[in-house]
């Protein structure tokens, strides 16, 4: 039986960065871990991307090696929202 309940990848991954706390951050791998496809990461970035939601702070999703990644709005748009937030 068809389960009406059942989530999307986008819906779980959108799911687990609304609850990355100000001042955090997250891996894209660890995000699509937690949605429930660890080898995802690429997908949670493509998701994060095209996010316009101001409750999916996508800003806190970062690559694994440290490094802020991409932004719809620009990589030093990232940066600075991450500085404000003390993230980084």
């Amino acid at each position: 039986m068809y389960n009406l309940h059942m989530k999307t990848f986008k819906e779980k991954v959108c799911a687990v960065v609304a609850g990355i706390p100000r001042g955090k951050t997250m891996t894209y791998r660890e995000v699509a871990r937690r949605a429930g496809n660890a080898k995802a990461a690429r997908a949670v970035g493509n998701i994060m991307n095209k996010n316009r939601n101001p409750k999916v702070p996508c800003h806190r999703v970062i690559r694994s090696d440290g490094d802020p990644g991409g932004y719809a709005w620009g990589r030093a748009k990232k940066v600075a929202l991450l500085k404000r937030e003390g993230a980084i």
